[in-house]
Parts: structure tokens; sequence; C-alpha cells
């Protein structure tokens, strides 16, 4: 009986404001409005709260397309210690590898970090950018993305990529040839070398271009970012839409490893032991012949980015 009769006031209660409701949308009122959302908020003001405080996995908003070898990783480190930043810690390699891709964007969400909303998160997997199939499906996945893709000195991306590998097949007891043996066919540079390929930036550049403006692609000088690197963060954060919370302070030059370390909140960060590693050997003849062979292809990317590097 107690429950009835309180059932009845209630229903009597929103009939009331129901018809007040009515009356002032009659009159150009505004309470109706405020009632409504009352109405309904009150039943979902617990989740709605809880929900903006809710971490989440979400596709990422900017993606590192590239280069290999170029200064990814240290780009996504100290992009990371912006407070307005999230980033996933492995390479994703989603767009690239189609075995990756087959699973769908809900599988690459799971790849993303957990984070609150308002807050950028960023992948970076440097095979994007000399990948053909690759910015065809970023812009499936959001054609609003925003892409950095950061560059050095052509020459040198090559032979780091070579020492990369070799450390590689070093540490696997594996057989190697001399770069000079990869790189030099009769005499003249091999152009089928996989290394030099991804060296041709205009190529790669032209292909992401066709599918996205260039306003939406962000150059970051890789060669830059290893002598000084706040000036560079600091158009990434602009880029980014991001407010300006990256400073000086946050860097340190390391003397004992030859580049900068990072510092947040008291603690400091370094690259692992494999950045700054020593270049494999390779003659001050064939080097010069590389970097002549890069010349054509470098101002054909410089006009294409509207800017120049000190390459070799």
């Amino acid at each position: 009986m107690f429950w009835t009769v309180v059932l009845a006031l209630l229903i009597l209660l929103l009939e009331t404001q129901l018809c007040l409701c009515l009356l002032e949308l009659r009159n150009g009122g505004s309470r109706s409005t405020h009632f409504m959302t009352s109405l309904f908020s009150s039943s979902s003001s617990s989740s709605s709260s809880s929900s903006s405080n809710d971490t989440q996995q979400r596709l990422p908003g900017a993606i590192i397309i590239g280069v290999r070898k170029g200064g990814t990783r240290a780009l996504l480190e100290m992009l990371n210690l912006h407070p307005d930043v999230d980033v996933a810690k492995a390479e994703v390699h989603y767009f690239n590898v189609e075995e990756h891709y087959q699973q769908g964007l809900d599988w690459y969400r799971g790849q993303m970090p957990f984070t609150l909303p308002g807050k950028l998160t960023v992948e970076k997997t440097p095979g994007y950018f000399s990948s053909p199939q690759v910015p065809a499906r970023v812009w499936a996945m959001n054609p609003a993305v925003r892409l950095l893709l950061i560059v050095r000195d052509p020459a040198e991306r090559l032979v780091s990529d070579y020492t990369q590998v070799l450390h590689n097949r070093l540490e696997r007891h594996k057989p190697y040839q001399p770069l000079e043996e990869i790189l030099l066919h009769q005499g003249d540079i091999n152009p089928q070398y996989k290394a030099l390929q991804r060296s041709l930036y205009h190529q790669h550049l032209t292909r992401w271009l066709e599918v996205f403006p260039r306003e939406q692609i962000h150059v970051v000088d890789g060669d830059a970012l290893i002598r000084d690197p706040f000036p560079e963060l600091q158009k990434a954060e602009r880029f980014l839409g991001l407010p300006a919370r990256i400073s000086a302070g946050n860097f340190y030059y390391n003397t004992t490893k030859g580049f900068y370390c990072l510092l947040s909140r008291g603690r400091d960060k370094c690259l692992d032991e494999s950045k700054g590693r020593p270049h494999a050997p390779l003659s001050p003849q064939a080097f010069r012949k590389l970097c002549r062979y890069f010349r054509r292809p470098n101002r054909l990317f410089f006009s294409m980015v509207g800017r120049s590097f000190s390459w070799c």
C-alpha cells in the first residue's frame, strides 16, 4: 500500500512538471529544456561522470610514418614528454603487414595505450612511409589524422640502415656482406639495394601526397633533432595543436652517449644502446658516389616540402 501511494505521487509530480513545460513552451520559456535535461541527467549522471574520467584505447590522432633510421623512436619519446600525449610503446605495423591489417580496426585499437578523454594517442611505425598500400589505408581509418615524417641525410640514413641489419646478423651469428659490396655494382651505385630505395624520399612522399594534403604532413628535421631537440619539438607541438608544455629543461646533453637525453618529473631517460652506435665502414670514395647519386632525388624532395636540408 505504501509503495502504491509513493508511485502515485511520483506520477502526479511528473505530470505536473510536464504540464508546466508545455505551458512555458507556449510562452517561449526555457524551463522545459532545463527540466527535460535534468530529468534525463538524473538517470545518467553517474554513468556520464564516470565515463568522462574513464580510460579507453583510442585510435591514434597522429602517426609517425617514418623514415626508418631517421629518428622515429627519439621523436616518439620526446613527444611523450607532453602531458596531453600518450604513445604506443611498440611499433604496431598495422597498415603495412597484411596479417595485422586483416584483423581490423578493433585489433589496431587494442594495440593503443589506455588514455583519458582529450589526450592525443600517437603511434609510430617507420615502415609505413615506404609501403605503397599504406597511405590509402591510413586515410580510410581517419582522413583527418596528423602525420609526422622525420627525415635525415639519406646517405647517412642508408649507412645506419645497413648497420642495424649488420648488428642483427652478427648477434645471430649469420653471414653478412660488407656494405660496399651491396651498395656498388661494377663500380656504380646499385639501385636495387633496398636500403637505398628507402632513402628516395621523394618517391614515397609522392604516394602520400596523392592521398593527403601537404599541410597534413609535418616534416621533422632528424639531424636538427639530434643537435638541438627543443626547437623541433616546439614545431611538432604547434602542428599537433598541443599547448606548449615541453621546455628546453626537458633535455640535457649526455657527454658519454654523445646525444641528448630526456628529463621528466625528476627522472631522466636516454635512448637504448642501439641508438648512436658506430656506423659500419664505408670508403670515402663510395660515400661520395652515394652523395652524388642522391643529389637529384634530394632536390625533388626539397621542392615537394618547400624547404631544404644540409645533406651531403
